[in-house]
């Protein structure tokens, strides 16, 4: 019999394999996100994410030092504020909580990448990503100047990335202009460009506190339904000044990646592996229904095939040591 292909040839090894493979993976494509608290004295587990947790601000170069000692390329750290109010005041204060975090970080030696996300959803009492008026709706103009601020506190700090998440119209080129005036014009942001109000955000909203008090947040994060929008989102951050993108979340979403990719080659690109894709694997593990480790990497592969240059994921610290274990 004639077979024309015999495309079973680059399989037989895993050495074949892994020489014709055409998405790679390695610990510095990934970014761990921190949760950095104010309200708890130890460090706590979240219960809707096993293994993830809560760190105070003194404890937390000990995450920081497992991130360095696996290869992680990034941390992303989100605060947990004490005190809140209408406006997030701490979410700028010097002393708050992320620009405690970073110092603390930064004093006991890290060199790598700190991320941090800019969003006052985790400040405010009303739990919004911006200001909000006596009829509770969110002000998309009043809340720049805030999200600027926070920006500029957490570069004084030392942050290396700033990241605005609160998907506020303009918010990209409030902050780049911000971040210029006071001389930090070298310090990139990473939008989250493409964010959309889904319901896989569930257990991150427990770990940061985040939750609002009334209404969703339908009327600023994207609709699940949308993906032609993505473009449109991406194109107008990408001209605000945009030096990384972002699809969140990421697995859902995989089509809206790979048009992301293709409609932005150029742009670096990031997927958020969001705490509700990481709770469903962790409580599929723990039932014994599939193989953790197996899951976790091809999941993370498939953010890299979609097109993903990184991946923000709470399973950064196992994938990493897999990775190195081969």
């Amino acid at each position: 019999m004639q077979i024309s292909a015999r495309l079973r040839r680059t399989r037989g090894s895993e050495g074949v394999r892994k020489l014709v493979r055409e998405a790679t993976l390695t610990p510095a494509d990934l970014v761990l996100p921190i949760f950095v608290s104010e309200v708890d004295e130890e460090v706590v587990e979240i219960g809707s994410m096993p293994g993830v947790y809560r760190w105070p601000i003194e404890r937390v170069p000990e995450i920081v030092e497992s991130a360095e000692a696996v290869g992680v390329g990034a941390i992303l750290l989100f605060g947990i504020p004490e005190e809140k109010n209408p406006e997030g005041h701490q979410a700028s204060a010097k002393d708050g909580i992320i620009q405690q975090a970073i110092r603390t970080i930064r004093n006991n030696g890290f060199k790598g990448v700190v991320i941090t996300d800019v969003c006052l959803c985790e400040y405010t009492d009303h739990g919004h990503c911006g200001l909000v008026d006596q009829d509770g709706t969110i002000l998309n103009d009043a809340s720049l100047s805030r999200l600027a601020e926070t920006a500029i506190s957490h570069a004084e700090a030392g942050a290396d990335i700033v990241a605005p998440s609160a998907m506020m119209d303009g918010q990209v080129a409030a902050i780049r202009t911000a971040l210029d005036a006071t001389g930090f014009i070298n310090i990139p942001i990473l939008s989250y460009s493409v964010k959309y109000a889904s319901a896989y955000y569930g257990p991150f909203r427990e770990a940061a506190d985040g939750s609002p008090t009334f209404g969703d947040r339908r009327s600023h994060q994207m609709d699940p339904a949308n993906g032609r929008e993505a473009e449109r989102e991406h194109e107008a951050d990408v001209t605000e000044g945009a030096d990384l993108i972002m699809v969140k979340p990421g697995l859902a979403y995989l089509d809206v990646v790979r048009r992301s990719r293709e409609a932005f080659p150029a742009m670096p690109l990031v997927a958020y592996n969001v705490s509700g894709e990481y709770s469903m694997v962790k409580a599929a593990a723990a039932n014994g229904w599939l193989d953790e480790r197996a899951i976790v990497l091809e999941t993370l592969f498939a953010f890299r095939r979609a097109g993903a240059d990184l991946v923000i994921t709470y399973h950064a610290l196992d994938a990493a040591r897999w990775l190195e274990e081969g």
